[in-house]
This record gives structure tokens, C-alpha cells and sequence, in this order.
């Protein structure tokens, strides 16, 4: 679709200008974190645009075909099945800790809990009579907090050509709140997001400013002392048991904690748009790239 390839050309750029300065590490591998010997390996190749992969507490990983309008299963035994069609557009998800996927379902800029059974629950149809930009990343806390960022890029199956909502911002919707508070109204495009394991950081991309945040998680779900984690931005992002952050875009890049660069993972594709562990041990990196989705042995585990 002409939308997402304009979307693709330009993320590109974006991101392309942001690693100039680091041209020299592009190619750079941890022997720490990637399995001896292992390469992204091409899973299959007949999407539209892949994105929002999501792992449930089996192993197995979701995620979106956005311009397909479906979800896509991917499990621990390496079967590729369509779990949803009629998906609500969704982007970013990520399982809470009670089995439901939570999934940011742009096409009427809503999100939304998706049980076991399929059945649809909607816990952001709007915020004060105005839609939402279009949720685009997600992340649950440890206790139930749901984090997302609300960028506007123009779909093609909008009838609105504006955003009703007078700012890019990212959002907290607390457990057993059903009105969002927003937390950040300072970025140029907030687009990735991840948080750690034990909730207490919340790493978030401005992927328009080509920059990454890190925040403190208050008790309250609030956020403070934020600060520069890295300047690069991310599409969407995931994080490993060692507290490494995968950033994407152009291949996979990986910093450790303290924002040094230790990773670069090419894949040979147009972008790449997220990704996440998945597997019986949640050692594999699952890669969503383009019309494409790869697989990468690991070291590390993830923590989704």
C-alpha cells in the first residue's frame, strides 16, 4: 500500500541519518548475547507490513500484518498460523499477565484486550470525546499498568486526514482505570516502548527526534527523571534478561544498560519494524522486517 511504503522510505532516512555518526559500529556482534555461529534466519515472506510481535506465556509469538488487517501466530514448534482476521488494524501488543492481548487497534484509534477465546474487550475507545491519534506501541507493567504511545501517521482507511488530539503523547492506563493519563507531551513521533522486568524503568523512542528516553516508574504509575538513554530511534524495541535494549529500524541494534553500543544485526530487508523474544526458553529473537519475519538465535532470554 502506497501509505506504508512512503512510511517505509521515510523511517529509512530517518534512521539512516542518525547512525552516520556511528557508521563505524554498524556492523559490530556481542558473542555474549547471539549464539555461536547463528544468523537472522527468513521465517516467511508474504506479509504486507509485519509488526507488534507479542509472546504469551508459552513461548509462542503474535503478531500483525497491519495493512492485511490480521494477526498472525507463530509458535514454539515453528507452525505459522492466522490467530485473527478483521484485527481492528492492529499494531503494537503485548500479553498482560492474565493471558489477554492487549493490542493497539488503530483502525478506529482504540485499544483493545483480546482474551483467549477471541473475544474483542475495548479499554480506550477515546479520551474526552477525542480519538486518539492512533496507538501504535504497548507494554504492560508487572502490575497491570498499560503504557502506549499515541504518534499520527495518516492511514488510508481513515475518513479524517487530522489528528483530533492536540499533541503526540505517551499514556498510562492504570489497572482498573478506564481513562488514559497522559505522561509525555514532549516528543516529536514517541513510537517505540519497553519496559524492565521488575517495572521500575520505562524506555520510550522518539523516533522523529532519533532519540531514546529512559524513566523512572513511580509507585503511582507515574513517570520522573527522565533522561537521554541513547540518540537513535526506534520503531518498536524489546529488552533481554541482561537489561539490553534492542532498538530497530535499520537491522537491529543493541545497547547495552548504560547506552554503549554492543550490537548490530543486519537484516536484509527495507525495515525493520520490531521485535521480541519468543521459544520455550525465550531465546530466540523474533524480527519483524518488511513483507518479512526472521528469527535469530540467542544467548540471552527475554522477559517478556
Amino acid at each position: 500500500m502506497k501509505i506504508f511504503r512512503k512510511r517505509l522510505l521515510l523511517l529509512a532516512a530517518l534512521y539512516c541519518t542518525s547512525l552516520v555518526g556511528n557508521a563505524q559500529n554498524n556492523q559490530t556482534i556481542d558473542s555474549n548475547i547471539i549464539a555461536d555461529g547463528a544468523t537472522p534466519r527468513l521465517i516467511a515472506r508474504q506479509f504486507s507490513f509485519t509488526e507488534g510481535p507479542a509472546t504469551d506465556s508459552r513461548g509462542d509469538v503474535y503478531f500483525t500484518d497491519q495493512p492485511n488487517n490480521k494477526i498472525w501466530k507463530y509458535d514454539i514448534n515453528g507452525h505459522l498460523s492466522l490467530f485473527m482476521d478483521s484485527a481492528g488494524r492492529s499494531n503494537g501488543m503485548y500479553f498482560d499477565r492474565n493471558g489477554n492481548l492487549i493490542s493497539c487497534a488503530d483502525e478506529q484509534n482504540q485499544l483493545w484486550s483480546i482474551d483467549r477465546k477471541k473475544k474483542i474487550k475495548v479499554l480506550i475507545n477515546d479520551v474526552d470525546g477525542k480519538k486518539l491519534n492512533g496507538p501504535n506501541d504497548v507494554w504492560v507493567s508487572p502490575g497491570g499498568n498499560i503504557y502506549f504511545t499515541d504518534p499520527y501517521y495518516q492511514r488510508t482507511w481513515w475518513t479524517r486526514t487530522k489528528p483530533e488530539m492536540e499533541a503526540e503523547k505517551v499514556y498510562v492506563l492504570l489497572r482498573g482505570s478506564r481513562t488514559p493519563q497522559p505522561l509525555i507531551d514532549s516528543m516529536k513521533r514517541p513510537n517505540g516502548i519497553v519496559g524492565t522486568l521488575d517495572g521500575s524503568q520505562l524506555y520510550v523512542s522518539d523516533l522523529n527526534g532519533n532519540k531514546t528516553y529512559r524513566y523512572t516508574i513511580n509507585k503511582n504509575g507515574s513517570l520522573s527523571n527522565g533522561e537521554l538513554f541513547v540518540n537513535l530511534g526506534s520503531d518498536g524495541m524489546t529488552i533481554d534478561n541482561k537489561g539490553n535494549i534492542y532498538l530497530t529500524g535499520k537491522g537491529v541494534t543493541v545497547f547495552n544498560s548504560q547506552g554503549k553500543q554492543i550490537a548490530h544485526i543486519d537484516i536484509p530487508e527495507k525495515w525493520t519494524a520490531n521485535v521480541a523474544f519468543y521459544g520455550k526458553q525465550r531465546n530466540k529473537l523474533f524480527i519483524t522486517a518488511s513483507e518479512a519475519i526472521y528469527e535469530l538465535d540467542m544467548k540471552v532470554k527475554g522477559v517478556e
